[in-house]
């Protein structure tokens, strides 16, 4: 059984399959590969929410690891860490999803 993958960097993410990262993951998937300047930083894709609903409100058991692995990249890339008091880094945590929700 293939495992399914949950969390996309941004510059490795396909920006057409807004299914898949909703439609903010997928702007900023677009926007990084223009070479427009967005901090990096990564997409939970819309299966990890299913998968949640779908099993008891269970996280996929893979999710937090996939989290751990690309928050590590973008500390590498920003030359910060997340919980730091001398050089911080910062997130912006948004939900999107799979079709546009005003409000």
């Amino acid at each position: 059984m293939k495992s399914i993958k949950f969390v996309y960097l941004f510059e490795e993410a396909e920006a057409i399959d807004k299914k898949l990262l909703g439609g903010k993951g997928a702007g900023l998937a677009e926007m990084t590969r223009m070479g427009l300047p967005v901090p990096p930083g990564f997409t939970v894709t819309t299966e990890a929410c299913l998968h949640f609903y779908e099993n008891k409100k269970r996280l996929p058991k893979s999710l937090m690891e996939e989290v751990g692995v690309n928050l590590k990249k973008v500390e590498e890339k920003t030359g910060k860490k997340l919980g730091s008091a001398q050089n911080p880094l910062f997130f912006s945590v948004r939900r999107a999803p799979r079709s546009p929700c005003p409000g």
